[in-house]
């Protein structure tokens, strides 16, 4: 009897999208098969918004391989790290950029270094930086206070920065904009974003403005930031020495790209605006439990801006918004389990269970 040996093919979004990538034959592919993730319709919002004339849907980036779009951008940074003979990254992270630069960096040897706020990192994005391997360094800090040292570092010592900084982690991340043309067959006349660090909003706009150029599209999206209230920088129009919000991935005070988001906002006709932790738990709460979406919650703040907005009338009819949810739900399972959900246990009978259900 002979054995068939079956192959599976490589595929994430640089070999996807090879020919909008800066890479030759050169690069070395490092590739934890990113991307991909579903564009999902919503069914329950539009109802809830009085819009059932609109289009939603959640471009769902928690089913990325470490459960984040941070994926997007660490293939291709990681890629050029090799490529250039970097034996070592490092990047400060609220959570997300950890882990994927640790996953990463794991894949092809690379030594891995991040810096992270203390007490300020959701507890299942810490876990997945310690587990693939990379040393933890916990500042008694702010996440701009990380990065700032992270540059230091990346000036004088021959370790590659992963943070947004480097410029590969946007052209990695601008493929979510290719993924979102390439299913609904154009470019959605809104995209609504979640804004910490600013690179996502800035990479997707690329990405759109590419497509086009390219005769992949027709149109162009508005481009709709949300920060949280406590952590808004842009929307003040100045940096924020202590931001504080419940969504920790957007925890930022000194945007990395903010120059990049007002590019995007202004060139797009779209705006950038804050949601409170209140609206942002209420969108999280609603897209779990009524979606069936179970994301972080910084990803949750698109979706409570576009709740305010579609409440303002600003969508028009016959359109389509696309709101990106970042990551997981399951990053922040002490969020998760913040409510007061009813946990008790009762007693293994039939009886007890019945009473329960009401039957």
């Amino acid at each position: 009897m002979t054995t068939k040996k079956f192959a599976v093919k490589k595929i994430g979004v640089i070999e996807r999208y090879q020919e909008f990538m800066p890479v030759t034959e050169r690069t070395p592919i490092i590739s934890l098969n990113e991307g991909n993730t579903p564009l999902i319709l919503a069914e329950a919002l539009p109802k809830e918004l009085g819009l059932e004339n609109v289009r939603f849907y959640y471009k769902f980036e928690g089913l990325n391989p470490t459960g984040s779009f941070k994926d997007r951008g660490m293939t291709m940074a990681i890629s050029k790290a090799v490529e250039e003979g970097s034996k070592a990254v490092i990047c400060a992270s609220t959570g997300n950029t950890s882990a994927s630069a640790a996953a990463f960096a794991s894949r092809c040897g690379l030594k891995c270094f991040v810096l992270i706020p203390e007490g300020k990192i959701a507890k299942g994005k810490l876990i997945q930086a310690y587990r693939y391997g990379a040393k933890v360094i916990i500042i008694k800090g702010n996440f701009d206070q990380a990065l700032e040292l992270v540059k230091k570092i990346g000036e004088n010592t021959p370790i590659t920065i992963v943070n947004s900084v480097n410029p590969y982690r946007l052209e990695g991340q601008k493929s979510g904009a290719f993924e979102v043309v390439d299913d609904l067959g154009e470019a959605p006349e809104y995209h609504a974003i979640p804004v910490g660090n600013a690179g996502n909003i800035t990479a997707y706009w690329k990405g759109y403005k590419e497509y086009k150029k390219a005769g992949k599209c027709d149109l162009l999206p508005k481009m709709l930031g949300f920060q949280a209230a406590g952590a808004a920088p842009i929307v003040l129009g100045h940096a924020v020495e202590k931001p504080e919000t419940l969504a920790t991935a957007i925890r930022i005070g000194n945007p990395a790209s903010w120059a990049g988001a007002l590019q995007a906002r202004d060139e797009s006709g779209g705006l950038i605006e804050a949601v409170t932790d209140e609206e942002i738990t209420h969108a999280y709460r609603f897209i779990a439990e009524r979606e069936g979406v179970f994301a972080e919650p910084a990803s949750a703040a698109a979706v409570a801006g576009v709740m305010k907005l579609a409440q303002r009338g600003y969508f028009q009819p016959d359109t389509r918004v696309v709101m990106t949810l970042t990551g997981s739900g399951l990053k922040d399972p002490d969020f998760a389990m913040s409510f007061e959900d009813d946990m008790h246990a009762v007693e293994p009978t039939l009886e007890a269970v019945r009473k329960v259900i009401g039957v």
